[in-house]
């Protein structure tokens, strides 16, 4: 067993699963501030229930994405100790002030606004999901520093075959890291826009399933209501409606965001890293031409397996220059070069075990990159579509009837998941062979091959066993996580507002000023 190909599956399991996590709580938390703010702002029921139904389900996810991010960073050091030691003096710092900063405040913070209902002043209390949710944002550009590092090293300097930081504030201000961060937060704002909608959708789809919404002959919707169905009163309707739209139209926000950003991103990337985008874009030739469809043989790495068969003239040159007219370097011209400068095969040297003096591949899994580069952008783009025709739908204040319609928006929350997944896989396979990319216009010989990057101190067998392992763990987590959100999406706002809907003989509670049954249990909006 090879544990350089095992240990790399492994991370790329771990990471992508993690990630998952990520947009949803940076994108769902960013909303719930906004929801809140205007329930402290207006005193309106209808923007209260909506703070305390996505709250919960921001909690839940927030509450698994710390659960598999804590194994990332074991990862370093159980499988990945020679990329440690490398990259240790420079990695290590984003990453320390990502926990020692960022997510204490983020955590703290965010365990004052659990158990801050009814027992601090709303506006304080607003002001510590603001300060949770900043903390969560903070965090993320930490860790996008890090990553940021290794696609372009920046201020260090070499010292006895390590790199050593010079300059923090160099690497806090990477290019690369300031192009992927409002990238990577415009894309989790997308991701919240399709799950207010998907949810939003089935909400307001079940109301019409049970007979309480009607469709006038006009077309507009008959608001009714259920008092044998604790929460499906009138308030019930305009908080999916209000949650639908507004999800939609931050999804088309957040597209059109991740659009720009990643213009800017893939124009830097050309720059530093020209390979990864050359297969990006299945470029085996110089020229200008963007590929909108190419084939090849599976698993060959070979430019003479690849025929393009639809090209757009000059587009490739636009979004890598902004001209209709430049000459990009192909492949087939890149290679040569980075064999000239880095070497044909990897050094005789141990540390590479059994790849110790084979030819170096320098071109990425084409077949990866290319189409995790198209999921990216369709995905997205998909799910864009899918918000402006909802908006559409939903105008006269209703969804339609139709079960497969409905079905179609839930699962449509899976769209802007996969165009994360699909563009940070893009971003980490496509700088293979090295785990420490080269910068082109800074210190020489600071990169390092991923071949030489895995702990020599483990085989095969042994990371087969922690992927198996944590494989198990993450599949028994999944399902935790989807069965909480299921029940809870389920509920509705009666499920995480039992104090108001328990008995209609009960006197409601108001939330902010304490009382009632829920007075004592300080973590039933958290359970």
């Amino acid at each position: 067993m090879d544990p350089l190909e095992i240990a790399r599956w492994q991370f790329g399991i771990t990471t992508v699963y993690h990630f998952m996590m990520v947009p949803l709580t940076l994108g769902l938390g960013a909303v719930v501030v906004v929801l809140h703010t205007m329930w402290v702002r207006t005193d309106d029921e209808k923007w209260l229930r909506m703070t305390k139904f996505w709250g919960k389900l921001y909690l839940v996810n927030f509450i698994m994405g710390v659960a598999t991010g804590i194994v990332q960073e074991f990862q370093f050091g159980m499988a990945w100790s020679e990329y440690s030691r490398f990259v240790g003096d420079v990695f290590g710092a984003p990453l320390a002030m990502e926990g020692l900063l960022a997510f204490f405040v983020e955590s703290t913070f965010l365990g004052l606004w659990i158990f801050g209902w009814r027992r601090l002043p709303k506006k304080l209390h607003l002001a510590t999901l603001w300060l949770a949710v900043i903390g969560s944002w903070i965090s993320a550009f930490f860790i996008i520093a890090a990553n940021s590092w290794m696609q372009h090293p920046v201020g260090i300097e070499f010292v006895d075959g390590r790199p050593v930081m010079n300059d923090i504030w160099a690497v806090l201000g990477n290019n690369t890291a300031w192009a992927a961060y409002p990238h990577t937060l415009a894309g989790a704002v997308a991701v919240a826009g399709a799950f207010l909608l998907g949810i939003s959708w089935y909400q307001l789809w079940r109301r019409r399933a049970d007979g309480i919404d009607r469709v006038a002959e006009n077309g507009h919707v008959i608001v009714g209501e259920a008092p044998e169905i604790p929460g499906r009163d009138a308030a019930d309707h305009r908080v999916w409606l209000r949650s639908l739209r507004f999800g939609a139209v931050i999804a088309i926000l957040g597209f059109g965001a991740v659009a720009v950003t990643g213009d800017i991103q893939a124009k830097l990337m050309y720059e530093q890293q020209p390979l990864k985008m050359a297969a990006a874009e299945a470029a085996c030739y110089s020229g200008s031409d963007f590929s909108i469809l190419s084939i090849g043989r599976l698993g060959s790495a070979n430019c003479d397996d690849v025929t393009t068969i639809i090209r757009v003239p000059g587009l490739l040159s636009f979004l890598a220059k902004g001209d209709f007219t430049t000459v990009l370097p192909g492949i087939n011209e890149l290679v040569p070069q980075y064999q000239e400068q880095f070497g044909t095969h990897l050094p005789d040297d141990p540390k590479y075990g059994e790849r110790a003096g084979s030819e170096i591949q320098y071109v990425p899994n084409l077949e990866v990159t290319y189409w995790g580069f198209r999921i990216m952008i369709g995905f997205g783009a998909i799910a864009a579509l899918a918000a402006a025709v909802a908006l559409w739908l939903t105008r006269k204040g209703t969804v339609p009837r139709s079960k497969g319609l409905m079905r179609l928006a839930v699962f449509g929350i899976l769209a802007p998941f996969g165009a994360n997944a699909a563009g940070w896989i893009f971003t980490e396979m496509g700088r293979q062979p090295f785990v420490v990319a080269p910068n082109p216009t800074g210190v020489d010989g600071v990169f390092m091959f991923t071949a030489a990057a895995v702990s020599p101190g483990v085989d095969g067998r042994e990371i087969v066993f922690s992927l198996v392992a944590l494989g198990l763990v993450y599949l028994v987590l999944m399902i935790v996580e989807v069965m909480l959100l299921a029940r809870y999406v389920r509920a509705g706002v009666a499920g995480v507002m039992p104090e108001r809907f328990a008995s209609h003989d009960d006197e409601p509670t108001d939330p902010d000023a304490g009382g009632g049954a829920e007075r004592d249990d300080v973590l039933a909006f958290a359970y």
